[in-house]
């Protein structure tokens, strides 16, 4: 990745913690835009996003965006660039990030997380000709502001059900990276989800962090040890939303022989979670790839989305992944969630959004 866009990569040295080399040796740079300073004056289509916590290689959240920005570079023929986080930092430096990015030309630019929302705010003032992309985020709007979201707590519902389901103990986990309204979105789904299935079932919930630290999301031996507590107290099956740190949670689950339930991506065909995919019960997916090619593909085709952009059940913008046999080798869990699924459609099953 030219240096330019590639800011810094905190967040793969922490995947090493708990994530074979493959989760980011198998990186391959995305912007094709030229290395001199005239890139901005190029006529071809460019579009960027700049990712959340733990960066690209986390093996869910930012990997999803980065498949819908490859998927644009392939089909739409844009060029791409891409920007990381630094550990630690301030609104300022997302500010001057993003502000880099539509300087140089890109559009949309694109924000992976709510955390850039009020960054986003204040550089979509000063380029009113570009289109920005926020993820996970409503509170920041304008003309040129697309804000991508999801029903995280439909998807979460499946998890619960599957969950109450597969387990054999009656206890089953949740763990959330930090403490936001969007985490807890997953939580209330996977609680209500466990509970209207078996009313008995134990959920043992815990978060990593607090805001501001957002470490949570970044650091696999918080959700590897958050995970290990919850095993040891009697939780079969568990489920992180914790981004980069889910994979340890993952990690703790397949060392107990015990199932663990993935999130954002479909974490069962992630490579660099090969190593543990026999455990990975399912995943929660949000149609992330989907949110951030259409994005890219209405600016391109001169329309482009702004306001609120919403990807649900009803739309697979949000799902459950049956990626192993041996969930789909379950037909008494499968049934079942297949049954929540379309009742959530059909709005007999209201799906709560706080725990």
């Amino acid at each position: 990745m030219r240096r330019i866009t590639r800011i810094a990569t905190v967040g793969i040295a922490s995947a090493a913690l708990a994530l074979s080399a493959t989760a980011c040796g198998g990186k391959k740079s995305s912007d094709s835009s030229s290395s001199s300073s005239s890139s901005s004056e190029s006529k071809a289509a460019s579009a960027a996003i700049a990712y959340d916590v733990g960066g690209r290689g986390d093996q869910s959240f930012n990997d999803a965006a980065y498949a819908g920005l490859e998927k644009a570079e392939k089909e739409l023929k844009v060029k791409t660039a891409e920007a990381e986080p630094t550990e630690g930092e301030s609104e300022a430096d997302k500010v001057q990030r993003l502000t880099e990015l539509a300087r140089k030309g890109n559009n949309p630019v694109i924000g992976v997380g709510f955390s850039y929302a009020p960054a986003i705010e204040k550089v979509a003032k000063k380029f009113p000709k570009t289109t920005f992309g926020i993820i996970d985020d409503t509170s920041k709007t304008g003309a040129n502001i697309a804000n991508l979201v999801f029903n995280e707590e439909q998807g979460s519902y499946l998890a619960g059900v599957a969950a109450a389901k597969a387990s054999k103990t009656g206890t089953v986990g949740f763990i959330g990276g930090v403490e936001v309204p969007l985490i807890k979105k997953f939580q209330a789904g996977f609680e209500q989800g466990v509970k209207d299935t078996n009313p008995n079932a134990k959920v043992l919930s815990a978060y990593l962090t607090q805001p501001p630290d957002f470490s949570g999301f970044a650091k696999p031996d918080l959700g590897k040890a958050a995970a290990k507590g919850q095993l040891d107290g009697g939780a079969d099956v568990i489920y992180a939303a914790a981004g980069l740190a889910g994979s340890g949670a993952i990690e703790a689950a397949s060392s107990a022989g015990k199932w663990a339930i993935g999130v954002d991506s479909d974490q069962y065909n992630q490579p660099g979670l090969a190593k543990y995919k026999d455990h990975i019960l399912t995943s929660v997916t949000k149609d992330v790839s989907l949110a951030v090619f259409d994005l890219i593909k209405s600016v391109k085709d001169g329309k482009p989305e702004s306001g609120e952009v919403r990807y649900g059940l009803d739309k697979n913008g949000v799902a459950l992944a049956d990626s192993n046999p041996q969930y789909k080798a379950m037909t008494d869990v499968t049934a079942a969630v297949e049954k929540a699924k379309a009742d959530i459609i059909a709005k007999k099953i209201t799906v709560k959004t706080t725990p």
